[in-house]
């Protein structure tokens, strides 16, 4: 089992659209939660539901697809921070994904946000995901 809980969940993620699964359900934590999250509300993911299985909380979480061959919305879900290294930066380095088509995750002061939210409170942090 691995300890890096935003790495865990980005692996489930890019697992379940390679096998175009609908559904996948993954341990709920509040750092999970708040990492789905923020997909959920940029439009990467249909919807996020917990549920109690066993005396034990999941996240049901449904994947969203378009067209008939069923291409997943989410192309690319990558780690930028890992727990051998490390990346912080300032409000004025945090890069563009994709010239701003695609979100970086940041861990900061006020909770996980997403980079464009960072750029406009002006806060810096750690650099956790991208996503596009």
């Amino acid at each position: 089992m691995s300890n890096d809980v935003t790495s865990t969940t980005a692996t489930a993620i890019r697992n379940a659209n390679t096998r175009r699964k609908a559904i996948i359900k993954i341990p709920a934590t509040r750092m999970t939660r708040s990492i789905v999250q923020i997909p959920l509300e940029e439009g990467f993911l249909k919807s996020v539901a917990e549920h109690k299985e066993n005396g034990k909380n999941f996240l049901d979480i449904r994947l969203k697809y378009f067209g008939k061959t069923k291409e997943p919305y989410i192309a690319t879900i990558g780690c930028i921070s890992k727990p051998g290294l490390r990346i912080y930066c300032d409000h004025r380095k945090i890069p563009e994904i994709l010239g701003g088509m695609g979100i970086a995750i940041l861990s900061t002061s006020h909770g996980l946000i997403t980079d464009r939210e960072a750029r406009r409170k002006k806060i810096g942090g750690e650099i956790l995901r991208r996503i596009w």
